[in-house]
């Protein structure tokens, strides 16, 4: 067994107690375990300031002088401060410790040199050392932690046990040493040269212990690409493994309801991309390669008539399809439009979600097996077990990131072989991500939207600015549009979020009274069919304004509303606020997106105002959401546990990403199977970290 995998509790300095808390607080196990406790970050315990040149740092800083004075200081109640003075040949400041004061006073000693280290804080004009860091001098020349000092991740119990900063860093010290020659380098030295990698072993101790900032920065780099390589090795894994050993259907014809559809019922020209990712699901699709294609397209891009003509080759080739889609609102927003494009084709579409009756739900399944039924269009009610197909040839999966994989797995099961698979989404993501992410699926991106979508006007207000508004959306009114006012819905405080929107409806309704103005309601407490008659209203044009939760998030299509209206957008998300505007803007009339919100915004809230109000272009709005918020929220990938990485940052180091996936590539294009001497240690490496990792890749 390898020293590494040797219990913790057995490193000298740790025991039964510590390795307890070890476990439960930092899931430390083994002295590997340890050794991939990174520092986030390094102070530079080298360099010495002195009391007068303290005054333009916010940083911390490291002073030699003497303590020359020490009291204890009562303070309200029955609290108590330590206060002393710390002097130099230049100057003094104070010291002030609020708890310990009594411990603290009896370890220090006055008029002897000490090492002060710690953060400078200016109050009332003058400076203080709250809670430093103090050693005597003639310890600190002895101590190894001198030089840049790791700082550690830790806890509040862990602190308590002494395992801090500097606690870590002693443990960290003293197991190094044990562990040289168990970090063999899996990168042959060439493929090291060629990538500037620093040897592996170096790497974990520099990270550690750098002798400079840019060995630090070295060494970060070294052990980022290879998370990041092997990452990316497993997503292409996948692919390839997929690509081998999963076939589905051959759809060999195009043939002639597909052709009908394009030359006769197709109600504008295809823009050329939407022509581009039709070719490529084509290609896919017809020599009965299983397809896994995600397809990634703004609002309003057209992705839905895609979608369609796909099952259309799959219909022609004697198959059936399905489309499931997260909301009953949107499932039913498809089979609308879905059913109008198709009517005067021999094609029959049904829906099914929660809300269909007993009987209907007979009729389709009826329909499903005995293969009349060409499309079935609906939500989770797509995957019970009662839904059997005669031949399911394609499944088109609708916003796919709120479905869990094991949910979209269900969808392997309807057949012998496993439908095409078609995901799509209307989330942006920047593409480098989407690449790495995705990896294991093809990706398809729809980067035009079509011609005559017209930009919308997007503006910020605040709360006083509401009679200016009521103002323009009486004028908006006035000229036959139609209003959205949307307000936002957050699970933890469903009561206050309801209040929120019922306020907001009553003073809507007064400031535009019936019977000249007629205004819809939509939450998540309606009854289905009570929603449904209120979106009817709506889209049918005899409710003027709609005032709603994000159930109109995604799908809703009215071209006459030509204004949004976002209340306290500062709790909305970047793709969320970017989804609502979707929502107008798809008829010929010039549209509005007006966000909503408060005076006082935090400053990521402010950043999300400038940027919605900024730009309309997706791709840059994913960027800016995905530095705000990290990419197992943009993506909703948390559930799959791929983003375990305890290094690298989705975030920021796109150009190491792109460093190891060009690597990787160069490397299987020299030796798919990694069979040449040099490699086999890459594929031992790349097995060990795949081991006892679920297969989710295979199901998209």
């Amino acid at each position: 067994m390898s020293i590494l995998s040797t219990a913790i509790e057995y490193l000298k300095g740790v025991g039964p107690a510590k390795a307890d808390l070890l476990k439960k607080e930092l899931k430390i196990f083994r002295y590997a375990d340890l050794v991939q406790l990174y520092p986030y970050r390094y102070v530079d315990r080298s360099r010495f300031y002195r009391i007068n040149e303290i005054g333009g740092t916010s940083t911390e800083v490291q002073v030699k002088g003497k303590i020359t004075h020490l009291e204890t200081v009562a303070g309200k109640g029955r609290s108590k401060r330590l206060r002393a003075i710390f002097q130099d040949d230049t100057g003094e400041v104070e010291l002030v410790w609020f708890k310990g004061a009594q411990w603290i006073q009896k370890s220090l000693k006055l008029q002897q040199p000490y090492v002060l280290y710690g953060k400078p804080n200016f109050f009332n004009g003058s400076l203080s050392f709250p809670h430093p860091e103090l050693e005597l001098e003639a310890d600190f020349k002895q101590s190894p932690l001198r030089g840049l000092q790791p700082l550690y991740p830790s806890t509040e119990k862990l602190n308590q046990k002494g395992l801090n900063n500097r606690g870590f860093a002693k443990l960290t010290r003293a197991l190094l040493p044990q562990l040289k020659g168990q970090f063999p380098d899996f990168f042959p030295a060439h493929f090291r040269e060629r990538y500037q990698l620093m040897p592996r072993e170096e790497a974990l101790f520099q990270i550690h212990f750098p002798s400079s900032l840019e060995l630090a920065e070295a060494a970060r780099n070294r052990l980022k690409f290879e998370e990041l390589f092997f990452f990316q090795m497993e997503m292409a894994a996948q692919k390839r493994k997929h690509h081998r050993e999963f076939k589905s259907f051959a759809f060999a014809d195009v043939g002639p309801v597909f052709h009908r559809f394009y030359d006769s019922v197709l109600p504008f020209e295809l823009t050329g991309a939407q022509k581009r990712v039709l070719r490529e699901i084509r290609q896919d699709m017809r020599h009965g390669k299983h397809m896994n294609r995600l397809l990634q397209g703004d609002v309003g891009s057209g992705k839905t008539m895609v979608a369609l003509m796909a099952m259309l080759m799959a219909i022609d080739n004697g198959f059936q399809a399905c489309l499931m889609a997260p909301t009953e609102i949107l499932a039913q927003q498809h089979y609308q439009g879905i059913s109008e494009l198709v009517e005067s084709l021999p094609v029959e579409v049904s829906l099914l979600t929660g809300s269909v009756k007993t009987a209907q739900r007979k009729d389709i399944h009826e329909k499903l097996r005995d293969g009349s039924l060409h499309i079935l269009i609906g939500t989770h009610a797509l995957l019970e077990d009662k839904v059997k197909y005669k031949n399911l040839g394609l499944a088109v999966v609708d916003e796919q990131h709120r479905f869990g994989v094991a949910q979209r797995a269900k969808l392997w099961k309807k057949n012998t072989l496993p439908p095409h698979i078609l995901v799509m989404t209307a989330t942006p993501i920047p593409r480098t991500l989407a690449m790495s992410i995705y990896g294991n699926l093809d990706l398809s991106v729809i980067d035009e939207l079509p011609p005559g979508r017209k930009p919308i006007s997007t503006r910020h207000a605040f709360d006083k600015d509401r009679n200016s508004l009521f103002g323009f959306l009486e004028k908006e009114i006035d000229k036959g549009r139609q209003v959205y006012i949307v307000y936002p819905l957050i699970e933890e405080s469903e009561k206050m979020d309801y209040k929120d929107l019922m306020d907001g409806y009553e003073s809507i309704c007064r400031a535009f009274p019936r019977p000249k103005y007629q205004v819809s309601v939509v939450h998540g407490k309606m009854k289905p069919e009570d929603k449904d008659f209120e979106m009817q209203r709506f889209a049918s044009g005899k409710t003027q304004i709609m005032v709603a939760t994000t159930v109109i998030e995604v799908g809703v299509n009215v071209p006459n509303a030509s204004v949004m209206v976002i209340e306290s957008a500062e709790r909305f998300g970047l793709s969320q606020l970017h989804q609502l505007r979707g929502r107008v803007g798809r008829g010929a009339e010039k549209s509005y997106c007006i966000l909503m919100t408060g005076s006082k915004l935090s400053r990521e809230a402010k950043i999300r105002m400038k940027t919605i109000v900024r730009t309309q272009d997706g791709f840059e709005i994913a960027d800016v959401d995905l530095k705000l918020r990290g990419p197992g929220d943009l993506m909703g990938t948390q559930q799959s546990g791929m983003l375990n990485l305890r290094l690298a940052d989705l975030r920021n180091d796109s150009p190491i990403m792109d460093l190891s996936r060009r690597a990787l590539q160069d490397l299987l294009d020299a030796d798919p199977s990694l069979e040449k001497p040099d490699h086999q240690h890459i594929l031992a490496e790349f097995q060990k970290r795949k081991a006892g990792k679920i297969d989710w890749g295979r199901i998209a």
